[in-house]
């Protein structure tokens, strides 16, 4: 049997367990050549013995070499097994700081759903997660991973300069990675390491007067360096791609596409759970629902001057349910909302929680997601998954991911989104119709492939 001994001293982790499993079958191969070799001996003997059969001599010399060279197949085959394990392995160092507790959002959740899958598809790779901060355990998903903790916490542009061009780049040359993975649109143009970055999407470059001050000067500056720097960039969508190569001439054989994907928890529920969230959540009412951060490109000004729109024009008890964080400039949305002949029915629910999350998104009504511009877009997705009804722009990528599985409205005319609006809460058969398409759509999107394609691209890096 081999020593793997040899090799590493932490052969016997469970970031080994497939050589283990190896070694295993390899040894049974051995005994059984060896069994071969054994036999063939055994009648070599019998040959010397009885010289007379010159064609079973020749007979059994031949298998004896055969046996022979089997075994010597089997000890370099193996060797070279276990060698080029070692050798084509991958320390794959990670961007993390968006891992957050009970806080993770659109790039969080990115991080969190392709990482965890990348490094539990491959236990022959080391993977070390940089956070910014002190972590949580729930993230340290397997034995093969080793976090490290880089200060300082990088929440504002000055901190993130400091993150990104004096700690991370101490903490790669201690750790020595292959490549680096950064998924939150950033990367170190310091460090001096292979480096692959998804960029979610340039919306400093359509909307610069919905960012604060600072944050698009940093913008401006770094983001173009970030795209020049990095050797590999994934984009979360094809209109994001083509966005990139316009504004940045950026060669288009750098940058590829790995989607967005939707959490396993989002589903469809049961007509009594929606019930019961209905009553938790907006009085026992039907309800229109939007999800995300609070802030000008999400368009949540229009959205409630739409639904105020089409309260005026149907007389119902229809609610309008709003999950999410207040981000930045949030001034005018306290002003439509205050504004509003039927605020009583708008509901801001903040950061809902995560069992609750998707119950809600599947009770509602639609999702309405009339945003101004999105990369992807993922609450779209994630309604299909919750199989209820979608209301979304026509603009960036939404109509990407959407297809024909939504409503699509123009998103600066809040009568076409009470229009849709009012389609959903008249024509129950149209709904069914856009949930079934729902259905349909979603398959071309899952995590599963998303971290193939990063991997791919890590891959690629080392190996280039």
């Amino acid at each position: 049997m081999l020593d793997f001994g040899r090799f590493r001293p932490y052969c016997l982790s469970r970031t080994n367990i497939h050589l283990l499993s190896l070694n295993i079958k390899l040894s049974k191969a051995k005994v059984l050549l060896f069994a071969i070799f054994e036999k063939a001996k055994g009648d070599f003997n019998l040959m010397i013995d009885d010289t007379s059969d010159h064609s079973r001599r020749s007979e059994i010399l031949h298998a004896s070499f055969f046996a022979c060279k089997a075994i010597w197949f089997y000890h370099t085959f193996s060797y070279f097994l276990v060698a080029s394990y070692y050798f084509w392995r991958m320390t794959v160092a990670v961007n993390t700081r968006f891992l957050l507790p009970n806080k993770l959002e659109g790039i969080g959740w990115y991080t969190f759903e392709v990482i965890k899958r990348m490094v539990e598809a491959h236990p022959e790779d080391e993977f070390i997660f940089f956070f910014d901060r002190a972590y949580d355990e729930r993230f340290i998903f397997a034995d093969n991973i080793k976090p490290v903790v880089v200060y300082p916490q990088a929440r504002h542009p000055i901190l993130w300069y400091l993150w990104f061009e004096w700690g991370l780049p101490s903490a790669i040359r201690k750790a020595k990675p292959d490549v680096f993975l950064s998924t939150d649109s950033y990367c170190s143009l310091s460090a001096n390491v292979k480096t692959l970055m998804v960029t979610h999407d340039i919306a400093h470059i359509h909307f610069p007067e919905q960012i604060p001050n600072l944050v698009r000067r940093y913008y401006d500056y770094f983001v173009p360096k970030f795209l020049k720097r990095a050797d590999l960039i994934a984009t979360i969508s094809q209109f994001c791609k083509a966005d990139i190569e316009k504004h940045y001439q950026i060669p288009s054989e750098k940058i590829f596409v790995a989607h967005n994907g939707c959490r396993d928890n989002f589903s469809a529920i049961s007509e009594e759970e929606k019930q019961n969230i209905k009553n938790k959540y907006s009085d026992g009412q039907d309800y229109f629902f939007y999800v995300g951060a609070v802030h000008p490109r999400k368009n949540l000004v229009r959205l409630i001057q739409a639904f105020n729109l089409f309260k005026k024009q149907t007389d119902t008890t229809v609610k309008l349910l709003i999950g999410g964080r207040m981000a930045w400039q949030t001034g005018d949305i306290h002003t439509a909302y205050q504004s509003a002949d039927c605020r009583e029915d708008i509901t801001f629910l903040g950061y809902l929680p995560e069992e609750d999350l998707p119950k809600v998104l599947s009770a509602s009504l639609a999702l309405t997601y009339v945003s101004l511009f999105e990369g992807f877009g993922l609450p779209i997705l994630e309604a299909m998954y919750a199989e209820t009804a979608v209301i979304c722009s026509n603009t960036s990528s939404m109509p990407e991911v959407a297809a024909e599985a939504a409503i699509l409205v123009d998103p600066y005319q809040p009568q076409e989104v009470a229009d849709a609006m009012q389609k959903i809460w008249r024509q129950p058969a149209l709904r069914q119709i856009l949930i079934e398409k729902g259905k349909e759509q979603r398959q071309q999107f899952n995590w599963g492939f998303t971290a193939q394609r990063l991997y791919e691209g890590l891959k690629k890096l080392a190996n280039a």
